[in-house]
């Protein structure tokens, strides 16, 4: 086996298989389709266009597709939407330049949006932010088109190998649990890296769409098991979103196989489903 690292999507990218000579081409055209802080992006381009009804491309319209099928799987919790209100508290560049804001200005609400094929309605003023699902859409695609066996990217992970370990941190930088993923996919998701300040309480990239604020959640990390990384991505940051109920709601979701969540005392609880490592 070959094994691959890089940076691409503002976290490290490693890849495992045969043949890995592709997957960071793979990544740098998907970082130009799904960048917010690439300025001349399709996403960019989407964002920016007066237009109500847009053309784009086959794997824009995939991931979209994707997109709004967990939006209905979540209740609305994950919304790629979110954008204009994350854009407002001070996510509107590359997280390395955000700077805390000394005061917090008005937050746009979430509009509608659908696709259709490969025409995607947006109501006026509504910015789509795909982040982490674009990430794990750029997984799932490495791995089924035979990119590699394995693709780890910033907590999303998809595997097709039977022993893939994944190793889970607690709030002090230790592991927390370790699982036997398998073949499938796993992501984590939590709100204690991408952090700042405004107007002087703390901001993260993680947005409730029901206050259009950063998520409070005692969960310091929510990590899923599911068929696909994007799946599981989704289900890790609904689970964040739903906090304490978070590991009762995943229970009752066909679509995910188990949930594991790392409280910030540092207690770990986890659903039923769970093959852990040694």
């Amino acid at each position: 086996m070959n094994r691959v690292s890089f940076r691409a999507m503002g976290t490290s990218v490693v890849a495992i298989g045969s043949d890995v000579s592709g997957v960071g081409e793979w990544f740098d055209a998907a970082e130009r389709v799904f960048s917010r802080f690439i300025a001349d992006s399709e996403l960019s381009r989407l964002n920016g266009s007066p237009d109500p009804t847009l053309v784009v491309s086959d794997e824009m319209a995939s991931c979209l597709t994707t997109a709004a099928g967990l939006l209905l799987r979540t209740d609305g919790l994950i919304d790629p939407a979110v954008g204009g209100a994350l854009v407002d508290w001070g996510y509107d560049r590359d997280f390395v330049d955000v700077a805390d804001r000394s005061e917090l200005g008005p937050i746009r609400g979430i509009g509608r949006w659908s696709v259709d094929g490969n025409s995607v309605y947006r109501q006026h003023g509504v910015r789509l932010d795909l982040g982490g699902i674009a990430k794990g859409w750029t997984c799932d695609q490495a791995v089924t088109r035979g990119l590699a066996d394995v693709v780890s990217a910033g907590g999303d992970v998809r595997s097709v190998l039977a022993d893939t370990i994944v190793e889970i941190e607690d709030p002090w930088g230790e592991v927390a649990a370790r699982v036997l993923l398998g073949s499938g996919g796993l992501a984590t998701s939590s709100s204690s890296r991408r952090r700042w300040k405004v107007a002087g309480r703390e901001a993260h990239h993680i947005i409730d769409p029901r206050r259009l604020a950063p998520a409070t959640s005692p969960i310091f990390s929510a990590t899923v098991i599911a068929a696909s990384a994007v799946e599981a991505e989704a289900g890790a940051k609904a689970v964040l979103l739903h906090g304490e109920h978070g590991l009762a709601w995943a229970e009752q979701q066909n679509w995910i196989d188990a949930a594991l969540v790392v409280w910030h005392d540092g207690n770990v609880y986890a659903t039923t489903g769970w093959e852990m490592a040694a």
